[in-house]
């Protein structure tokens, strides 16, 4: 059988969890996401996805399938079945997707649909509404049918400028899907041909480990005893280890500024994700080049960084740095302006969403900006604190949770009041 994530549900003696949320969305949020449980009743969701860490996508399912079966819903989360050679692929055309060059060969291609196609077999169980996250398991519909149910693709990467021949060769796949959903209008990927469209933006939760208010002490704790000294400014980048977020030039960025600001130190957490392949090189190249230089540190998942500690470095640094240069959103960024930290970040994808109004010249475009705002910012603790708190309300109305799980369910509800995509 498909493997089945094990996400932990939520019992009944943890059902003041879920109203715990109600302060922080506001009680017309959370009656209108109650209604919604309790209009689709009965429904089953299946969420399919390519790995169960490391990455964004696994970091939101953990979260949303729980909260779902703690509303009264049934909602589980599955995994395909990758190999090595098929996650290279699928990082190509990952990639692809957001503009890289490749050239996709007869031997990728066969790789991809094999994988889907074995996978499919695997799937035993019915379910109501398939949600289906990103290319990975894109062909998975035409693999095991439509099964009298609805289907739902979930693209949480910026293709709006894909890579032509890759794009060509996905939207047969993706075309057979009764909805789309892309994080904002401007990622709709050119041709696609769907009865539903919908423009979700993610969310991060509030309640969760790497989330949920710790004391300021034991923060400081925590990245003291990674050997960060605490009596000195601490710059902080949380990203899987990708090219698309530059960790080499926040590097760069880092030690422009310390020229200015001595004593200076950079912390970059990262992580590796089971379906990235790329992230070991990347890892690989950011350990050389700076290790060597006694300010900056470099963690992963890998050595026990995990969300708590996450969570300890967001709240006790300084600043926080997001260098994406190609981005879907970023939850990063929300997890940080929820810790009422500064951000500085590059103006890619869904990260100037996150930005609170009047803040937004800290988006930057270059090496050179973002050093510059850096210095700016670490020099000014009032605005500091004032772009965090800012940041913190902007979060808490447009990025938690609670919204995101109702904007999911609005659409499973349009979807299944449609009729099905025939074939």
């Amino acid at each position: 059988m498909l493997p089945k994530v094990s996400a932990q549900r939520f019992s009944s003696a943890h059902l003041t969890s879920i109203e715990g949320y109600r302060h922080l969305v506001g009680d017309e949020l959370f009656e209108e996401l109650r209604t919604l449980a309790r209009e689709l009743n009965g429904v089953r969701v299946c969420h399919i996805n390519s790995t169960g860490f490391g990455g964004g996508v696994a970091e939101l399912l953990a979260r949303l399938v729980p909260l779902a079966n703690a509303l009264g819903l049934s909602a589980d989360w599955r995994l395909i079945q990758g190999t090595p050679e098929f996650f290279s692929v699928t990082k190509a055309l990952h990639n692809g997707l957001q503009g890289a060059t490749y050239a996709l060969t007869e031997a990728d291609k066969a790789i991809f649909l094999h994988v889907n196609r074995e996978s499919a077999k695997l799937l035993h169980a019915e379910y109501d509404v398939y949600i289906v996250h990103d290319p990975q398991p894109v062909a998975f519909l035409e693999a095991a049918g439509r099964r009298d149910a609805r289907w739902i693709w979930r693209c949480h990467i910026d293709t709006s400028d894909p890579n032509t021949e890759i794009a060509a060769f996905l939207l047969p796949y993706i075309d057979l899907y009764d909805a789309v959903v892309f994080t904002m209008r401007e990622f709709l990927l050119p041709g696609i041909r769907v009865p539903h469209t919908a423009f979700i933006a993610p969310a991060i939760d509030p309640l969760s480990t790497k989330n949920m208010e710790l004391p300021e002490k034991l923060c400081r704790q925590v990245v003291a005893n990674s050997g960060v000294d605490v009596h000195r400014p601490l710059v902080v980048q949380v990203s899987r280890f990708d090219p698309w977020k530059d960790p080499m030039g926040v590097v760069q960025a880092f030690r422009i500024a310390r020229q200015e600001m001595p004593g200076l130190q950079l912390a970059l957490v990262g992580a590796i994700a089971g379906d990235d392949p790329e992230g070991w090189q990347l890892l690989s190249l950011v350990q050389k080049e700076t290790e060597d230089d006694p300010d900056i540190f470099v963690f992963t998942n890998l050595a026990g960084v995990g969300s708590m500690e996450v969570n300890a470095f967001q709240r006790a640094c300084d600043l926080v740095i997001q260098k994406s240069v190609r981005e879907g959103f970023g939850l990063v960024v929300s997890e940080s302006f929820w810790k009422a930290r500064p951000v500085v970040a590059g103006r890619a994808g869904g990260i100037p969403m996150q930005y609170p109004a009047g803040f937004e010249r800290y988006l930057v475009d270059s090496v050179e900006e973002c050093a510059s705002d850096m210095l700016e910012l670490l020099r000014d603790p009032k605005l500091r604190r004032d772009f965090g708190a800012a940041a913190r309300e902007h979060v808490r109305e447009n990025f938690l949770l609670p919204r995101l799980l109702r904007d999911e369910l609005a659409l499973v509800k349009r979807v299944l009041s449609s009729p099905s995509v025939p074939g």
